[in-house]
């Protein structure tokens, strides 16, 4: 990798992404459009540090503009693209599943063609697990995945078709991967462990949905980083990964840990489940582990102890 752009580079995973990258000595170009999903101050505060690397440019911009893609894809030589920007999140894809097709489709295709034109020599695709949908444990990159259960789910395999097309049309070298629960330092603020630590720290009833029996395959920062760029070394067609830890953790056994880290206990409210999650996730990373080396090392106490310490000094400022 020489010169990466990274969208959504100022985002949870982005703003980790560019950091690693700047430390790989790469030229590292940022888009993000800071928009209002959750507070944009946030995004601010996750940029700090890169803004100080003469290697890392900043532009506000929305992948769905023709001519600031344009700009970027003109002024830089840039040689790998790992596209992370996304409308997040499945419940909200419930009430608004119009604007995920709008950012998390036509957005994708629309990066898709400027590095078809470019001839571009990796393209990288955040993908979910939630593509798997209700399939069985655990989730293999071979399964068949037509049975989604969110707008959000439908978006990133949509997202991951269209990656496989262009890679059959023009060549393009392509990875999708597929995250799994993702957390640590700078996660966003409705995600359930930083949702959770905030409700149990202020004292407020935290809700436990499906009676708290689901489970996750919770996969921290770093580990997920090291995935990607291993990805984005990797010489290829085009491949699917998973990124998990292959350890899930239920979610009362996480609210427990929350609460040991946090020194606080928690006030459960246990709900039945929402419209739209699945009950659980586990990742097979074999493949990743044979192919990329991928290896997560933090395992969801430790990290969940690195991340309250996070919480906690975000707190004092």
């Amino acid at each position: 990798m020489n010169t990466v752009l990274v969208t959504g580079g100022a985002g949870f995973i982005g703003s980790h992404l560019c950091e690693r990258l700047l430390q790989k000595d790469c030229r590292v170009i940022n888009i993000d459009n800071f928009n209002d999903y959750y507070n944009p101050y946030i995004k601010a505060a996750n940029v700090t540090e890169a803004l100080k690397n003469i290697q890392y440019t900043l532009v506000k911009g929305d992948i769905r503009n023709n001519s600031v893609l344009e700009s970027i894809f003109s002024r830089f030589d840039i040689d790998t693209v790992i596209h992370l920007a996304a409308l997040a999140g499945v419940r909200k894809s419930l009430s608004n599943p119009v604007e995920y097709i709008d950012v998390d489709i036509k957005g994708t295709v629309s990066l898709l063609e400027y590095c078809r034109k470019i001839n571009v020599r990796k393209f990288i695709f955040a993908s979910s697990s939630s593509v798997y949908g209700r399939n069985p444990l655990p989730f293999m990159e071979d399964d068949n995945v037509d049975s989604q259960v969110s707008p959000y789910a439908v978006a990133k395999r949509c997202g991951e078709l269209f990656c496989k097309t262009f890679n059959t049309l023009y060549g393009i070298p392509t990875v999708c991967l597929r995250f799994f629960t993702v957390y640590g330092p700078r996660q966003r603020p409705e995600m359930a462990i930083h949702y959770f630590t905030r409700l149990i720290d202020e004292g407020k009833e935290v809700p436990v949905f499906s009676n708290g029996t689901s489970s996750r395959d919770y996969t921290y920062i770093d580990d997920i980083v090291d995935g990607i760029v291993a990805a984005a070394d990797l010489q290829c067609g085009f491949e699917i990964f998973n990124l998990g830890n292959s350890r899930p953790t239920q979610l009362d056994s996480m609210i427990d840990i929350i609460e040991q880290k946090l020194g606080k206990k928690a006030d459960r409210n246990y709900l039945p489940a929402q419209q739209g999650d699945v009950e659980y996730t586990c990742a097979d990373i074999t493949k990743a582990m044979n192919v990329l080396g991928f290896s997560p090392r933090v395992g969801i106490e430790e990290g969940i102890e690195r991340f309250v310490k996070w919480y906690k000094s975000q707190s004092i400022l």
